[in-house]
């Protein structure tokens, strides 16, 4: 492991994300904080073609979602070369190499009822691989609204339907492949971790982690930062439908290596 990560990832923290697929590290972005906030509030005014508020009309509160903005906003692009955050990912993947896949900002307004669906990441990408890691990193303390994972769901046999979030329905046409939306609350096999956590925390997560959150109904805005990480087994992969991101005219073929100069690897550095 690289000695300059060593005080931010001990071989427990290891050891847990690759048994229960997710972590916490505390403090592990304490001073950094203020510059993740700046970019957060930077691309809530200069929003990307991405940009949604995933809450209906007329249905209270408000959940600003973006992503993929991270090389026009200063603030994400000095966090993702300059913050420790690939050198955590390489070591929590147990990779020898980080490549950078995309930010993805996510603000729930006080008073928001609406939340985040339970589902993986990993079938909305155009990837596959078992060396993957979102670091989700809030700038306000976080309670009940803090993101909720099922452990050891990463090791599925069957990913789980994709949603779309606004409006619950699946993601792609075809959805006979994929198992139902899991309720861990009431399934007693289900294990649920969460965390409260303090600006600066960070939740560290397999791709193939289901994963949701509760709405808002504190009187704070919960903002978060996640950055999303690939190991050096990553593959492209098609999927039945658009991908979430898209990246339209890539240009890659199934099997290969995400190309590098859309995807950069970021450590170690060169």
């Amino acid at each position: 492991m690289n000695k300059s990560v060593a005080p931010l990832v001990s071989r427990a923290d290891i050891s847990d994300f690759q048994r229960d697929g997710a972590v916490c590290l505390r403090g592990a972005f304490k001073d950094w904080v203020g510059l993740i906030a700046d970019g957060i509030a930077r691309n809530q005014l200069e929003p990307g073609p991405f940009a949604t508020n995933v809450v209906a009309a007329g249905e209270p509160g408000g959940f600003f979602d973006d992503y993929c903005n991270w090389e026009r906003i200063p603030e994400f692009c000095s966090i993702v070369r300059e913050s420790p955050a690939a050198a955590i990912a390489a070591a929590v993947m147990q990779s020898p190499c980080a490549q950078f896949f995309h930010d993805h900002v996510l603000v729930k307004e006080p008073g928001t009822q609406k939340p985040t669906p339970w589902h993986q990441d990993i079938p909305y990408y155009f990837l596959d691989g078992e060396q993957t890691v979102s670091l989700w990193i809030p700038v306000d303390p976080v309670q009940e609204a803090t993101l909720r994972l099922i452990a050891g769901s990463h090791r599925w046999s069957q990913w789980v339907l994709p949603l779309r979030w606004k409006d619950d329905t699946s993601f792609y046409d075809d959805g006979s492949r994929y198992r139902p939306v899991p309720n861990p609350d009431v399934d007693p096999d289900m294990r649920v971790l969460e965390w409260e956590m303090e600006p600066g925390d960070a939740v560290l997560f397999d791709f193939r982690t289901v994963h949701g959150a509760r709405g808002n109904l504190s009187r704070d805005r919960r903002r978060v930062l996640s950055l999303r990480w690939l190991g050096e087994d990553v593959r492209y992969a098609e999927r039945p439908g658009r991908t979430s991101p898209p990246y339209p005219g890539h240009g890659m073929q199934p099997g290969q290596r995400l190309r590098q100069d859309w995807f950069p690897q970021i450590w170690p550095k060169a």
